[in-house]
């Protein structure tokens, strides 16, 4: 096929809008990224590092539009399964930790080949081989004790595998509120949630008030991580080892911002020399970055573009021509929302530091490119809707 035939042919079916959305987002974390590398000398290259994974994802999303994810699923369902697990499998060998502790980057033994982060990329395989997987138990019924295992065991190895290698726990969480969201739109009974969360609840809480105290545990970091921010809720100020210092650095720079910021690269915070004014402020705290430097006004415009994009993902979902295709879109809604709430959380304090970026707005070359093959196949499933005919899903 002709480029310009293709390109002619994808804005005719492909998801424009969805494209624009992601791109205005995108947009707007290039413009914090260079303001959050700023202060340091060796981080000054990384906007156009980022917007050249701005143009490869806008490439990517173009091409995986016209992938009929459903043929392929058909056929070579196991190889997404294989190839999911292998790069998750790469962090035994090639996984390195950065500032958080956890193996979450690989860097191959290839010169000029960029690291990535395995939990980013495998998580498009688990959300279409979930989606298949649910899509075959549909006739039998998903309910089923046998569907729900299988369910279960699938998600069990991809968040089990990466806790076990890596040790993201914040990436796990990710994996498992998507398989609420999916298993939840595909119909499970609500009696399963209510059945294995409630205890699951009930156990929580009983180790936080009752083991957890009595043991060592109690004082490790990961731990309080949560601690911090529950005494934070409380009004207390447990915090002996400085385990809130990023949260409160944070919360510091937008409460700075107030309605209308400090103006861009003005902000205090944001471009002071030092890294321990404002960790992270390209990747985990750039939503600080924002509330610093345009206030309550920019970040409430980023969250209405990323709930945009969320909601445009649901309406794709609504009209997809399957219910495999409408379970692979609410999918990536689920991963979008998780992620954002996460990252949002934590930089308010309402939430622990899991070391969660916030969706196209941070700087991260793996996490660019998935988002945008994530959003082509969401677009390619706006390409191929229901015939006329069947309109009626319950035909199918």
């Amino acid at each position: 096929m002709q480029p310009t035939r293709t390109l002619r042919e994808f804005f005719k079916k492909g998801d424009v809008v969805l494209l624009l959305l992601c791109i205005l987002a995108s947009l707007m974390g290039l413009v914090l990224i260079y303001s959050g590398t700023r202060y340091m000398d060796a981080l000054h290259s990384f906007p156009q590092k980022q917007a050249m994974f701005l143009c490869m994802g806008v490439a990517a999303y173009v091409w995986v539009s016209f992938i009929d994810i459903e043929y392929l699923m058909e056929k070579w369902w196991w190889v997404f399964l294989l190839l999911g697990l292998f790069v998750i499998a790469l962090i035994y060998p090639f996984g390195e930790g950065g500032d958080s502790g956890n193996k979450s980057w690989v860097y191959l033994p290839i010169p000029g080949f960029p690291g990535f982060q395995p939990g980013e990329i495998a998580k498009l395989a688990y959300i279409v081989v979930l989606a298949w997987m649910i899509n075959k138990e549909r006739p039998k019924g998903l309910g089923r004790f046998s569907s729900i295992v299988k369910y279960v065991v699938l998600t069990g190895v991809f968040s089990g595998s990466l806790a076990v290698l890596s040790g993201d726990w914040g990436m796990v969480v990710v994996y498992l509120f998507i398989f609420v969201v999916m298993a939840w739109v595909a119909g499970v009974s609500k009696w399963w949630f209510l059945g294995v969360g409630t205890p699951m609840v009930g156990g929580v809480v009983f180790l936080w008030h009752f083991i957890l105290p009595r043991t060592k545990y109690w004082d490790d970091y990961r731990i309080m991580r949560f601690r911090v921010v529950v005494e934070h809720w409380k009004g207390n100020n447990l915090d002996p080892r400085g385990h809130g210092w990023q949260q409160n650095q944070s919360l510091a720079a937008i409460g700075s911002g107030q309605i209308t910021g400090m103006g861009y690269l003005n902000g205090t915070r944001t471009h002071s020399p030092s890294r321990e004014t404002l960790p992270a402020r390209h990747t985990d705290n750039i939503f600080a970055v924002c509330g610093e430097e345009f206030g309550m006004i920019g970040c409430c415009a980023v969250l209405l573009v990323l709930l945009l994009i969320i909601l445009r993902c649901v309406w794709v979902s609504r009209r997809a021509r399957s219910h495999m295709s409408a379970y692979i879109a609410m999918g990536i809604a689920g991963m979008l929302m998780i992620q954002t709430m996460i990252n949002v959380a934590m930089t308010l304090y309402i939430g622990p530091v899991i070391g969660l970026t916030l969706p196209f707005i941070s700087y991260g070359g793996s996490s660019t490119l998935t988002l945008f093959i994530a959003m082509g196949l969401v677009s390619g499933i706006k390409m191929r809707p229901l015939p006329s005919w069947l309109k009626d899903r319950s035909q199918l």
